[in-house]
């Protein structure tokens, strides 16, 4: 079922499934510096209004009113080898990457309930990702099986996707006794990208390389969707807490316009599509120890309890949703976070891992020597994913400041050149003057390093 269900999903740009799970069906999790220090992990911490990215309740946790901004530099270099050769493509780009702040209610009242608080979150994060594999003398095409001096090998192929993704949030928490924290969250999604995939063959006659572009790429994107989120964290103890939160799927609204050619009506153009997407169910529960003023502890593990799912409008829809039936797994994710306290000095560091999202898959690719064959992966297009997080801050009473750095690693197998026209699809690729049709990949390892860096002031009060 594997076998069969990669080919026909991946008939289509590999880019969309790619993008359904690393777009679509997670949600930006750049913080503040000392939410990304500690790894994300603050689910049974809570706190300050970076709750909103992992538990709701976090913000029944403040005692008083807090703002923050965040600068981020990310930078995002990607090593693509194949046949025994390697190309690094480095991309880093600042931005504002996240702002928040709680308002905090204390209730007057002889009820258990203490406070009830407001919080506003942004979380923003850049897309871009630029992947350049080299070539490979060994496969070669005959785009004239009549004349051999138009015989080709490959001389590479270029991934390019440019945009960002941002998360709005509101939300409430209240606070019973000190002990029961309990939180409700919107959250509002937008997303732009810009999607290429090139590929270049070079006559092995006159050494001239030319450029192709995919059946309908490339192609940009702009995307909005929705989800609500409900937590609770308790107390056991004035040193043991637990949380859990459920956030609902995010219901997104795509606009799509890309490029096509050679159509039997229009020739080369330009279309325009609208799809509607829905993200995973998570749940993410938390335990958290705090020693005392000077420690505490966090452990946030989140799961994903649905598929990704497209409306069907046609084949393409179907398509994907079974192939996402067949091999996607249900996402999960570890975070741990710590934060030592020395006076008004914050020390703290994290680690998180991500699991893989499909199953082993099986493609026909050509291997080094130009041979075809049958070959599976059990990292295609996206692989686990470790971070490792450390920063460092201090507390000027009323205002504080905050620095931190993320190092974020995976390899992945990169499928690329196949595609080719039947009676009901063109996958082909495309130039001026020819049109390359291949029924295999040809695939390349990527290693993926994200070194990040975050300077976060706040003011409480």
């Amino acid at each position: 079922m594997s076998i069969s269900a990669a080919f026909y999903a991946q008939a289509q740009d590999v880019s969309v499934i790619r993008n359904t799970v690393e777009v679509y069906s997670s949600t930006p999790m750049v913080g503040s510096a000392k939410f990304n220090a500690m790894a994300g992990a603050n689910g049974a911490l809570g706190g300050d209004a970076n709750s909103l990215l992992t538990n709701p309740a976090g913000l029944g946790v403040a005692i008083s009113g807090e703002v923050s901004g965040t600068l981020s530099i990310l930078g995002n270099k990607n090593t693509s080898s194949l046949a025994g050769s390697s190309i690094d493509y480095s991309k880093t780009k600042g931005d504002l990457g996240n702002a928040g702040g709680i308002i905090a209610f204390p209730l007057m009242t002889e009820t258990g309930w203490k406070f009830i608080n407001i919080g506003i979150n942004f979380s923003n994060q850049t897309l871009d990702n630029v992947i350049q594999t080299p070539g490979n003398n060994n496969i070669v095409y005959a785009f004239d099986k009549d004349d051999i001096t138009k015989d080709a090998a490959l001389a590479g192929h270029m991934y390019e996707r440019y945009g960002n993704l941002s998360k709005m949030s509101f939300g409430v928490g209240a606070n019973y006794n000190h002990n029961l924290y309990l939180g409700a969250g919107f959250n509002f999604f937008n997303a732009s990208l810009d999607q290429y995939d090139s590929l270049f063959y070079r006559n092995l006659t006159n050494n001239s390389t030319e450029g192709f572009s995919k059946q309908d790429t490339p192609y940009s994107e702009r995307s909005s969707g929705f989800s609500a989120s409900l937590g609770v964290i308790g107390k056991l103890s004035p040193n043991f807490r637990l949380g859990a939160s459920l956030e609902t799927p995010t219901f997104w609204t795509i606009d799509r316009n890309y490029y096509f050619y050679n159509d039997p009506v229009y020739g080369d153009d330009m279309g325009a599509e609208n799809r509607k997407f829905t993200s995973p169910l998570k749940a993410t529960v938390s335990a958290a120890f705090v020693a005392s003023k000077n420690f505490s502890l966090n452990v946030d593990y989140t799961l994903g309890l649905t598929k990704p799912d497209y409306k069907v409008y046609g084949g393409a829809e179907r398509a994907l949703n079974d192939f996402f039936k067949e091999n996607y797994k249900n996402l999960s994710e570890v975070r741990v976070g710590a934060e030592y306290r020395v006076q008004q000095f914050r020390l703290r560091g994290g680690y998180a891992y991500q699991s893989t999202p499909f199953d082993a898959l099986t493609i026909s690719r050509f291997n080094d020597a130009g041979t075809v064959g049958d070959q599976s992966y059990s990292n295609m297009m996206l692989s686990d994913r470790n971070t490792l997080s450390f920063g460092i801050g201090y507390d000027f009473k009323s205002f504080y400041v905050d620095a931190s750095y993320q190092n974020i690693s995976s390899k992945y197998t990169n499928p690329f050149m196949r595609g080719y026209m039947d009676g009901n699809s063109d996958s082909s690729y495309y130039s001026a003057n020819n049109i390359f049709e291949s029924d295999a990949y040809a695939a390349s390892e990527v290693k993926n390093n994200r070194n990040n860096f975050f300077l976060t002031v706040g003011w409480k009060f």
